[in-house]
């Protein structure tokens, strides 16, 4: 298509584009090759200490591969719940907060923690990588999800109050 300038520069700068870094988690997983990894898009590389959990999409490929076998139904259930709800409404809707762990575990990548693997539908498979290195200290969707389901809160940067907020 022969687009004039300034329309090539506004697909460039669009509203919503993210600068940042992919990152590679190994994936625990019987289901998978043995070197299988989970790649996730983070805007903050520099929290990666403070990964807790990650969370994938509900769309994610990955889903049905680290869901362990005791976890199946409720997963299976939590997907067709989230994949009936339009991506506008899991985006607006920021004050119900779902989701269910798998039973899977990505290692950390620098310091080999095994990490839990959730399914959030606040994360969208459209989105980056469609998973997310959930980083509760220091963002406030994380942080939500985290306290909702009593995940661990992790402080790399000073400056905050954790007890209220990321």
């Amino acid at each position: 298509i022969d687009w004039t300038d300034s329309i090539k520069e506004a697909q460039k700068n669009w509203i919503g584009r993210s600068e940042g870094t992919s990152l590679k988690f190994k994936v625990q997983s019987s289901k998978l090759e043995e070197d299988s990894f989970m790649e996730v898009f983070t805007t903050r590389p520099d929290t990666i200490f403070g990964v807790s959990f990650v969370t994938l999409a509900p769309e994610h490929d990955l889903v049905d591969k680290v869901t362990t076998p005791d976890r199946k139904s409720e997963v299976d259930a939590y997907v067709t719940f989230a994949k009936n709800r339009s991506e506008r409404d899991r985006m607006s809707d920021v004050k119900k907060i779902t989701g269910v762990f798998t039973g899977g575990y990505v290692l950390h990548p620098f310091t080999g923690k095994q990490i839990p693997i959730w399914i959030g539908d606040y994360v969208l498979a459209g989105y980056g990588t469609g998973a997310v290195m959930a980083v509760p200290g220091h963002d406030e969707r994380d942080y939500a999800f985290a306290k909702h389901f009593g995940l661990d809160i992790l402080e790399v940067v000073e400056g905050g109050d954790l007890s209220k907020e990321s």
